[in-house]
């Protein structure tokens, strides 16, 4: 190697950065005690801004473009440096290239339930997450206030202050909202909304800007969550001694199946009515009490008793008898009682019973 070459090596002619990570958000250019060759060639991309810092201070910004470095175009830089009727020999300074582009798919959570106090449920706690957009709106402020002197700045250095920030300020606007909790899902995106302007000028005293913020997701505790999946079963279930008597009818048919356990399934099949007509007459009688203005119950539908293998079975409604028909399990010879009849008969001798065999498809007749 020449003289020339080697003298060549100590100076810095090109300076720029490429970017292949997706958290950095400041990176100093590495410049090993070189010296910074004037005229040299600044290259700043798109998404990038550099800035020179001599001696601890900091002095010219750069868009993105390309500069050729002489006196004209570091007017900061030369005022520091004193550089007073114009400087061509090289020169020490330090460069840092800012990432402005947006830093997407930010988390944030709460680490601890938030206490609130619910119209509807009383004092609950939430837990809440969601993700936000950030990116550096004023590079000298951020590198002033957070990244200093720091030669590789990542997201994840400063990612817990401003979650904290998020956390402290969702948590007030959520308490001042006073939305139900059942009501919160329909109001993400106004949430959403007013967390992003309340927060962002506390961003910006960090030279930081909150692009977009989203709340994912608001939930209660998993006890408070199961017992709202009971009061959901409660209602979709609606008539409970419609439901009991529809369950004891399909377990008669499996009990058919099954041959000598038909008389325990019967008299269970009986008892578990029973239970459902009481359930059915407490659930009505508890409404009356709450809301006097409701019209009285509907009368008493018919009911029957089925004897089965010597056992009585039932009550139970036309409509689960029709059931029964269908399925095999109450044929027109079974013996049947309700109240008022004199003694047990057949059911196609009961004229309202009747009628339920002769909806009932012959059986089909014998393959060709």
């Amino acid at each position: 190697m020449g003289l020339f070459d080697k003298l060549r090596g100590e100076f810095v002619d090109i300076i720029e950065w490429t970017d292949s990570s997706n958290d950095t958000m400041v990176w100093r250019f590495p410049r090993y005690q070189n010296e910074i060759k004037m005229g040299a060639k600044l290259t700043v991309r798109e998404s990038q801004v550099a800035i020179f810092v001599n001696e601890g201070q900091m002095a010219d910004e750069y868009k993105p473009g390309m500069f050729d470095l002489q006196t004209q175009n570091m007017p900061l830089l030369s005022t520091l440096k004193g550089w007073k009727y114009g400087f061509n020999s090289p020169f020490k300074a330090e460069v840092y290239f800012v990432n402005t582009k947006q830093f997407t798919n930010q988390k944030w959570g709460t680490k601890n339930p938030i206490m609130l106090r619910d119209a509807e449920f009383g004092p609950i706690r939430l837990r809440a997450f969601g993700t936000y957009a950030l990116r550096i709106k004023d590079a000298k402020k951020f590198l002033k206030e957070i990244a200093g002197t720091d030669a590789h700045f990542t997201t994840e250095e400063i990612t817990d202050q401003l979650r904290n920030l998020v956390i402290t300020r969702f948590t007030d606007a959520i308490a001042e909202s006073k939305i139900p909790a059942l009501d919160l899902a329909s109001n993400y995106d106004e949430l959403s909304k007013f967390v992003h302007t309340k927060i962002n000028p506390e961003f910006e005293e960090l030279g930081v800007e909150v692009m977009k913020l989203l709340i994912e997701n608001i939930s209660l505790p998993p006890e408070v969550e199961a017992a709202l999946d009971k009061r959901s079963s409660m209602g979709i279930i609606g008539n409970l001694g419609a439901y009991t008597q529809f369950q004891a009818a399909n377990s008669m048919e499996k009990a058919a199946e099954n041959g000598n356990s038909m008389m325990g399934a019967g008299i269970g099949m009986g008892m578990g009515m029973g239970m459902g007509n009481q359930m059915g007459n407490m659930f009505q009688q508890n409404q009356g009490n709450q809301n006097q203005n409701t019209p009285p119950p509907p009368p008493p539908v018919t009911q029957y008793f089925v004897a089965v293998n010597g056992a009585q079975t039932g009550p139970f409604t036309e409509q689960v008898l029709m059931q029964m028909v269908q399925q095999g399990s109450l044929k027109k010879e079974s013996m049947v009682w309700k109240n008022g009849m004199a003694a047990w008969s057949a059911a196609e001798q009961v004229a309202e019973l009747a009628k339920l065999f002769s909806a009932v498809p012959p059986p089909l007749p014998p393959p060709m």
